[in-house]
């Protein structure tokens, strides 16, 4: 049986990149099945950052960034040119809505209460803020065709500057959440 360790960081929201990057690439030595890593960086420095530092281009990366209008109408947290910079070096870059809050969020906004969607969304920061980026990246780019479902990815999130967490999962559709599957934590905050 083989030993898995996980990295553990202080606090959540904290700039662990550099320590984080360091986990991912002492497990994708050890795995040699996992070829795909989703990255949640709203300006794409911590997808450009990670490019730099995986050896094995062969490794296919994908940055999800917020949505348009997240903090300002009309407006992307990524810039054109960096997003340009990510393509030169294959990095593919999606903007869309989140997968647990999108439209549903729009009601709750207007009307309070609740989605169901808030419960899952809850029921994974009760991890990490991290733990539900990755989750929620994994089934936005699935929906939009980028990465495939039912194949083990690393999927790194994290809250505030920078990323902290990252996991091993299964991504699956939107329509097929409760078959997603945690493989493994590479890394996370404590609290």
């Amino acid at each position: 049986m083989e030993r898995k360790f996980i990295t553990y960081f202080e606090q959540e929201g904290n700039d662990y990149t550099d320590d984080l990057i360091r986990a991912v690439k002492d497990k994708l030595d050890k795995s040699p099945d996992i070829k795909r890593i989703l990255i949640a960086s709203s300006t794409g420095e911590s997808a450009l950052k990670l490019y730099g530092a995986i050896d094995d281009k062969n490794i296919e990366i994908v940055n999800v960034t917020h949505h348009m209008g997240f903090k300002e109408e009309n407006v992307a947290d990524i810039s054109d040119e960096m997003i340009d910079k990510l393509e030169d070096v294959g990095i593919k870059t999606f903007i869309g809505s989140h997968a647990f809050s999108g439209a549903a969020r729009g009601v709750t906004n207007k009307y309070g209460g609740y989605s169901p969607l808030d419960i899952v969304a809850d029921t994974l920061r009760m991890f990490s803020h991290g733990v539900k980026v990755s989750a929620e990246i994994s089934i936005m780019a699935a929906d939009a065709g980028l990465i495939p479902v039912g194949e083990k990815i690393i999927a790194i999130g994290g809250r505030g500057h920078g990323v902290d967490t990252a996991v091993i999962l299964t991504p699956v559709n939107a329509k097929d959440l409760f078959n997603l599957k945690f493989h493994e934590i590479i890394a996370m905050p404590k609290d």
